[in-house]
C-alpha cells in the first residue's frame, strides 16, 4: 500500500466515524421522489437545525461574552475555515462593517486558499497545516483577538492547525463543529459542537451544517455588537448612509428613534456626515454634530450614555 493509499484509508475510516457522512435514513433513493416531496423534505431537514442549536445556547452565550470581552480592549473577531465554513465566516464578516460602522479589520473572514477559494475550489488547500499556522500568524495575533474555527467535520486539517496556532499566539479559540467530541474542539479554549444529524443529500454539508453555521455567526457578531454598544434599542445606529437604500434607512431610523420628520432627519444626517449614531445624538441632546461626534467618544461609543451626558 501506497503512502497517499494509507492516508487515504485513514481519512476513510475516519468520516466513517462522523455523523455529517452518515446517509439519511429517512431519504433513500431522492430521484424516486416527486419534486414536492423534495422540497417538502429538504425544509423538513432545516427544520431541526434550530432546534439543535437551542441545546448549545449557554455556550454560545459564554463564547460572546468571552470575545466581546476582548473586544472592548481593541482585540479583533476572526474567522477561520475551508471551504462552506470559510466562505460562511467570510459573509458575516463583510457584513460588520456596513451594519455597525466597523472597519474592516475589525471583524475578518480567513478561508483556506485564500481569495481564490472564495469562489471555487482549491484543491487541497483544507489538508495543509503549515497553511492554516502560516495565516494566523500573517495577523499577528494577541490576548484581546478571538478566533473562531468552522469545520462541519471538525476534523480539517488547516482549521485545526490555524486554531492551534492561534491559541499557542494567545487568542482566545473557539471550535465551532457539527459532530461531537470533535479535534477541533478539542483543539480550542472552547468548543462549541453543534449535531444537526445526516443530511438530506449525504455529505453535503453546506445544507444543514452550512445553515447551522450562518445562524450562529449571525448571533456571535450581531450580539457582540449589541454589547459593544454598536446598536441602540433594537435598531442599527452605526451604519454609514453611504448609498440611497442606505440613506433611506438611516433616515427612517432617525425618525423612528427620535420621532423627528423627515426634513429634520435628513439635516441631521448631512450634518453628522451620515453617521446614524451622532445624528441621533445631535437630534436627542441639540448639540452640534461636531459635539456629539466628541461625545461618543467620550463614552466609547455607548449611545445611552452619551444622552444622558448631554441632556444633564
Amino acid at each position: 500500500m501506497t503512502e497517499n493509499s494509507a492516508h487515504t484509508e485513514s481519512v476513510r475510516n475516519e468520516i466513517g466515524t462522523l455523523v455529517t457522512e452518515d446517509a439519511n435514513p429517512k431519504y433513500p433513493d431522492l430521484a424516486a421522489l416527486t419534486t414536492a416531496e423534495l422540497v417538502a423534505g429538504m425544509n423538513s431537514e432545516d427544520a431541526l437545525v434550530p432546534a439543535a442549536i437551542e441545546k448549545q445556547l449557554p455556550v454560545i452565550a459564554a463564547i460572546i461574552d468571552e470575545i466581546a470581552s476582548r473586544m472592548s480592549q481593541g482585540g479583533r473577531l476572526i474567522y477561520v475555515g475551508a471551504g462552506t465554513p470559510g466562505r460562511m465566516g467570510i459573509l458575516d464578516a463583510s457584513e460588520c462593517p456596513p451594519t455597525f460602522g466597523t472597519a474592516p479589520s475589525l471583524v475578518v473572514g480567513i478561508i483556506a486558499g485564500g481569495q481564490a477559494a472564495v469562489d471555487q475550489a482549491v484543491e487541497n488547500a483544507e489538508d495543509s497545516e503549515e497553511a492554516g499556522a502560516a495565516d494566523m500568524a500573517a495577523l499577528k495575533l494577541g490576548p484581546t483577538d478571538s478566533v473562531v474555527g468552522i469545520a462541519a467535520s471538525g476534523r480539517t486539517p488547516y482549521v485545526i492547525a490555524a486554531i492551534k496556532a492561534a491559541r499557542a499566539q494567545g487568542a482566545y479559540t473557539v471550535g465551532f463543529a457539527c459532530n461531537n467530541n470533535s479535534a477541533l474542539g478539542a483543539a480550542a479554549d472552547a468548543a462549541l459542537e453543534i449535531e444537526v444529524g445526516p443530511e438530506f443529500l449525504s455529505g453535503s454539508t453546506r445544507l444543514k451544517s452550512g445553515t447551522c453555521q450562518k445562524l450562529v455567526l449571525n448571533m456571535i457578531s450581531t450580539i457582540t455588537m449589541v454589547r459593544l454598544g454598536k446598536t441602540y434599542k433594537n435598531v442599527m445606529v452605526d451604519l454609514l448612509a453611504t448609498n440611497a437604500k442606505l440613506r433611506a434607512r438611516s433616515e427612517r431610523t432617525l425618525m423612528r428613534v427620535t420621532e423627528c420628520d423627515a426634513a429634520t432627519a435628513s439635516t441631521a444626517l448631512a450634518a453628522a456626515g451620515g453617521h446614524v449614531k451622532a445624528a441621533v445624538l445631535a437630534i436627542m441632546t441639540g448639540l452640534p454634530a461636531e459635539q456629539a461626534v466628541e461625545l461618543l467618544a467620550q463614552n466609547k461609543g455607548f449611545l445611552p450614555a452619551a444622552i444622558d451626558a448631554g441632556t444633564h
